[in-house]
C-alpha cells in the first residue's frame, strides 16, 4: 500500500504537504506545478485516502440487514399486500447477496438482541414513534417501505397512490361514467394514528374537479379487508341509488365486492364497473379478471436495498423519500356506459 512519505519523496516534498495537497487544503501556499505533481505521482502509485480505503472495506462487506413487518399473521390473511411485499424484500436481497435476519416483537418490544450484528434495518409498514425508537437502538440506518415517519432522519420508499387513482378516475369517465362510487376502510397513518385513507381523499377531490362528486356513493369500513368489501357492497345495494361503477381501495375488497355482487346477481362489467387497487398476483384470475392500479413490489423492495447500501456505503445522514409509480393495469372489470 503507497504511503504518503512515498509519494513526499518522489514529489521532493515533505509528507504535511502531500497530506494537505492530496485534502486540498486551500491555505496551503505551494504552486500549481507543485500541487500537479502530487497528484500525478498519487494517481501513478494508486494512492487511497483514508476515507477511501475505508469505503472499499466496507463496500465488499457482505451487508446484514434485518427486516421488521408492522402486521401481525392474522392481518396479512385479512389483507395479504404486505406478505407479498415481504416476499418480494426476502427475493431481492437473496438477489442482492444481502443476509436478511427477522425482528420479532417481544413483550410488546422489537427484540433483535439475539440476532447477529446488523447494518441497517427495512421497516415494512406503519410504526409508532416507541416502535421508531426500539428499532433506532439496533441501527440508525433504517428505511421505512410503505411510509415515511421522520423524513429528515430516515428514508422510505411510498407509492404514488395520486397517479394511480388519477388515472383510474379517468379512465372510468372516460367510458362515460358519472356515477362512480368509492369503497374504502379504516386506515393507520405514517405513525400508526388513525387517519383517512389516502385513496378516499384523492377520490373526493378528483370527483370535486369533475363536477360529479356524490358523498352518498362513499362507503366506508373499519378496515381494509375481503369480508368488509362484500358487506360494504351490500350495504350499498340497500341505498336509493346504485352507482354504475365503484373504485375500490384494495383488491382484497374488491375481490369480496365481487362475490357480494355475483350473489345478488349482477354482473360485473355489464352491470357494474369495478377497479381494484395492488394489483395482486391473484387479480388477473378473478371473475372477471380485476382492473385495477399495479404498485410495483419489486422495485420498492429495490429501491429500499438501495437507499439502505447508499446510507452505509456513503455515510449519508440526510432522510430520502423513493415515491415509486404506480399505473392502471386494464383487464375485463369495467366497460362503457351507454
Amino acid at each position: 500500500m503507497t504511503t504518503i512519505k512515498e509519494i513526499a519523496v518522489k514529489a521532493g516534498v515533505s509528507p504535511a504537504t502531500v497530506s494537505r495537497v492530496l485534502n486540498h487544503d486551500t491555505t496551503l501556499s505551494v504552486s500549481t506545478e507543485t500541487k500537479m505533481r502530487v497528484f500525478e505521482i498519487a494517481e501513478e502509485l494508486d494512492y487511497k485516502t483514508v476515507r477511501e480505503r475505508k469505503n472499499n472495506i466496507t463496500e465488499n462487506k457482505r451487508l446484514s440487514f434485518g427486516v421488521v413487518d408492522w402486521y401481525s399473521e392474522l392481518e396479512l390473511l385479512d389483507d395479504p399486500y404486505y406478505l407479498y411485499l415481504m416476499t418480494t424484500i426476502e427475493k431481492e436481497c437473496s438477489d442482492a447477496n444481502i443476509d436478511l435476519f427477522k425482528i420479532s416483537k417481544l413483550n410488546g418490544k422489537y427484540n433483535a438482541a439475539k440476532l447477529p450484528s446488523i447494518d441497517g434495518i427495512i421497516a415494512i409498514g406503519k410504526f409508532s414513534d416507541e416502535e421508531i425508537e426500539d428499532l433506532s437502538v439496533y441501527s440508525s440506518n433504517i428505511v421505512f417501505v410503505d411510509s415515511s415517519p421522520r423524513e429528515k432522519s430516515f428514508d422510505s420508499v411510498t407509492i404514488n397512490i395520486k397517479l394511480g387513482v388519477t388515472e383510474a378516475l379517468q379512465y372510468l369517465v372516460d367510458l362515460g361514467h358519472t356515477e362512480i362510487g368509492f369503497i374504502g376502510g379504516t386506515v393507520v397513518g405514517d405513525h400508526k394514528e388513525i387517519t383517512i385513507d389516502n385513496r378516499k381523499r384523492i377520490f373526493i377531490e378528483i370527483m370535486e374537479g369533475y363536477g360529479i362528486y356524490n358523498p352518498d356513493y362513499v362507503f366506508i369500513g373499519s378496515k381494509i379487508s375481503y369480508d368488509e368489501g362484500y358487506n360494504l357492497i351490500n350495504q350499498a345495494l340497500k341505498s336509493p341509488q346504485m352507482p354504475t361503477a365503484f373504485f375500490i381501495a384494495n383488491d382484497t375488497m374488491a375481490t369480496g365486492a365481487l362475490r357480494a355482487l355475483h350473489e345478488a346477481k349482477l354482473h360485473v362489467p355489464n352491470d357494474i364497473s369495478i377497479i381494484g387497487f395492488n394489483d395482486l398476483a391473484t387479480s388477473k384470475y378473478l371473475i372477471p379478471p380485476l382492473t385495477t392500479v399495479r404498485v410495483h413490489l419489486n422495485f420498492m423492495a429495490a429501491a429500499a436495498i438501495d437507499l439502505l447500501q447508499e446510507r452505509i456505503h456513503k455515510e449519508r445522514t440526510i432522510g430520502k423519500k423513493v415515491l415509486i409509480a404506480s399505473e392502471l393495469v386494464v383487464r375485463k372489470s369495467c366497460k362503457k356506459r351507454k
